[in-house]
């Protein structure tokens, strides 16, 4: 019986090693695979850095030549705007009277087509 009993010791005591090891793994494994997903987050964010860098670059390139272009445009519009002032203020005083002379200015005519019939 003793011999029963120490064979079913034994056997208990293997089967807490056993499940203490278990244990031990699943903590190994569940470090490992958030160590794994930190590792591959750093990697992620590394990536993103790198080509969001790639993509100021380029952008730079490609806004940098519109952007004289969009200088360029907006010197013309301001010397044109400045042009087109001018010549309001230069001839506006001209216009004015000539309009005035047209409105105020009637000469009572009788039209070529009208006929008198008495």
């Amino acid at each position: 019986m003793t011999s029963q009993s120490q064979g079913i010791q034994q056997l208990l005591q293997a089967e807490k090693r056993a499940k203490d090891k278990l244990e031990e793994a699943k903590k190994r494994k569940g470090k490992r695979l958030k160590q794994a997903k930190e590792e591959a987050t750093a990697e992620i964010d590394h990536y993103r850095l790198q080509r969001e860098k790639e993509f100021r670059s380029k952008q730079t390139n490609v806004m940098g030549s519109q952007g004289n272009f969009s200088a360029k445009i907006e010197e013309q519009t301001t010397e044109t705007i400045r042009t087109l002032t001018s010549s309001y203020h230069k001839n506006m005083e001209s216009v004015m009277k000539k309009l005035l002379n047209t409105i105020c200015d009637i000469n009572p005519e009788v039209h070529p087509n009208f006929r008198h019939t008495i």
